[in-house]
């Protein structure tokens, strides 16, 4: 089992930049793939970004490519969501995700969140 907890959300301004963390427990940490997923007020959840098990292979949501990377550390059990130029319309809640594929779902383990905010 995995324990996820995001840190790094907060207030930016438009074109600002922000870098989100993911600490894992868990002793198989190494053996998941990550994700990013965010949901904004009244919306659904939407995937963000994914990364294999190794950190060679990512993916992205069309809106935050080549804005937004995700990379990892196996050696810390950490995931990261670098944003940057950043808009108003990626303010929401962030979550990270592991799961066995770097897919858009079928996560298994989520983490509580972390707001973003992102004014105009």
């Amino acid at each position: 089992q995995v324990q996820l907890v995001e840190s790094g959300g907060g207030l930016v301004q438009a074109g600002g930049s922000l870098r989100l963390s993911c600490a894992a427990s868990g002793r198989t940490f190494s053996s998941y793939a990550m994700g990013w997923f965010r949901q904004a007020p009244g919306k659904e959840r939407e995937f963000v970004a994914s990364i294999n098990w190794s950190g060679f292979s990512t993916y992205y949501h069309d809106s935050v490519k080549g804005r937004f990377t995700i990379s990892r550390d196996n050696t810390k059990k950490s995931v990261y969501l670098q944003m940057t130029s950043l808009k108003p319309e990626d303010t929401a809640v962030y979550y990270c995700a592991a799961g066995r594929e770097a897919t858009t779902q079928g996560y298994s383990y989520w983490g509580q969140g972390t707001q973003v905010t992102v004014s105009s």
